[in-house]
């Protein structure tokens, strides 16, 4: 195995290279996925159940209109949300997400216990 390289056997992944990611990598992938400010607090919120435009603004009051239609349009794109509209006036717009999309709950969950972890060594220095 290359010095750089890192081998992800036990787990059934493919030698990942640092200093030359492939977009076939699965951790790249996973990356990729959560990877855009907010992606993540906007993913946290839909894994509690379908929310809409309104809700999540409300939910997120730093995260300025545009920059959430960003990062909704990047996870529907992406397959990981979905948005369903209801016909009538006025129009509401649902964001929920998508069984692809669910697949990231444990590595978001993952992900805040070991910020939480290190935000604990950190205080305990």
């Amino acid at each position: 195995m290359h010095a750089d390289s890192v081998a992800f056997a036990s787990v059934g992944h493919q030698t990942v290279t640092w200093d030359r990611p492939s977009a076939e990598c699965p951790v790249e992938v996973a990356l990729a996925a959560i990877s855009g400010r907010w992606a993540t607090l906007v993913l946290r919120d839909l894994m509690h159940g379908p929310r809409s435009f309104t809700t999540l603004r409300a939910g997120l009051p730093s995260l300025s209109a545009k920059v959430l239609t960003e990062r909704l349009e990047s996870l529907v794109a992406q397959g990981l949300v979905s948005c369903t509209r209801s016909p009538g006036f006025p129009t509401r717009t649902t964001y929920a997400v998508t069984e692809k999309g669910l697949l990231l709950k444990p590595l978001l969950v993952q992900l805040y216990r070991t910020g939480e972890a290190l935000l604990h060594e950190v205080a305990d220095h």
